[in-house]
């Protein structure tokens, strides 16, 4: 087992958290953050593939004053275990989940959800649909697609989908661009996303939440997605907040019809010229919706 990069110095300013630990059913230390008042009550934000809990920096800043926020790395994501051989699967991942907000005793979970994270967050919350409260889809899908993009399709191929994602780094480094569209990451922004990822061994994961995509009935994560969106229609009667970058080249309009079709009662914000990193590349405009959601009463 590999313990994940630590956060150096000169990068505090953009991540000003003092990470947690926990170990999961299988062994494998997660780590997240846990921030703001002591309640049983709590924001929970999901990432993707490949970011990690950096992704929620400002939103944390701007909710934990009032409510407690929860943003875990994922097994092999960010500052958490990178082991070789971890169940990589969705099922794992959701029971992951499970577990860490059992062991801190929540009650209430808000969700916020992005990328991979809406599929593992509205995994959980199949699971649990008396524990949550209001929701925030970011760019993000909890339901089976036909199609995936050729880069990304790209990346899945034997043999060279690992030379290109864990040898040269071509999906996490990518990523820092090509999910951007209003405006470009600055140096820190870019070092950040990219820290945990420097080296074959750190980028497991990365690999392995591609190759996760299910896209037929045979694929191991094809039941517990299929289970996930068929519980989604237990939380149309929840608030439910969807802020969208209208220029995601992998979850682009189609989802957010699906999503329109499903939650037709959603507040819905299509942002034109954002891109997948929703929440970093219009962060001005985002974070005032999310965090205005989250506190209503």
């Amino acid at each position: 087992m590999v313990t994940a990069v630590q956060l150096p110095a000169d990068l505090a300013r953009e991540y000003p958290f003092t990470p947690q630990a926990f170990v999961t059913p299988r062994g494998a230390r997660m780590s997240y953050l846990d921030e703001g008042p002591r309640s049983d009550e709590a924001v929970l934000l999901l990432h993707g593939n490949p970011t990690w809990s950096f992704y929620y920096r400002i939103l944390v800043r701007e909710l934990a004053p009032k409510l407690r926020c929860i943003a875990p790395d994922h097994i092999g994501m960010g500052l958490s275990d990178q082991p070789e051989d971890y169940d990589y699967t969705l099922g794992t991942r959701i029971a992951d989940i499970e577990a860490l907000v059992a062991s801190l005793g929540l009650r209430r979970i808000h969700l916020v959800v992005h990328d991979w994270g809406g599929a593992i967050g509205f995994g959980f919350a199949a699971r649990h649909p008396e524990m949550i409260g209001r929701i925030v889809v970011l760019n993000t899908a909890a339901f089976a697609s036909p199609r995936i993009p050729f880069r990304i399709a790209l990346c899945r191929l034997p043999g060279i989908g690992p030379l290109l994602v864990r040898g040269l780094n071509g999906f996490a480094w990518p990523a820092t661009w090509m999910a951007m569209h209003r405006r470009r990451l600055t140096s820190a922004q870019k070092r950040g996303y990219l820290l945990p990822y420097g080296s074959w061994q750190a980028r497991i994961a990365v690999s392995a939440f591609v190759r996760d995509i299910p896209l037929a009935p045979s694929h191991v994560s094809w039941a517990p997605l299929a289970e996930t969106a068929a519980a989604l229609g237990k939380f149309r009667d929840r608030s439910m907040l969807i802020v969208w970058g209208g220029r995601d080249f992998c979850f682009d309009d189609t989802f957010l019809a699906r999503w329109r079709e499903l939650f037709p009662a959603a507040n819905c914000v299509r942002l034109d010229d954002a891109g997948h990193y929703v929440l970093e590349d219009a962060a001005e405009e985002v974070i005032p919706l999310i965090r205005d959601h989250l506190l209503a009463q």
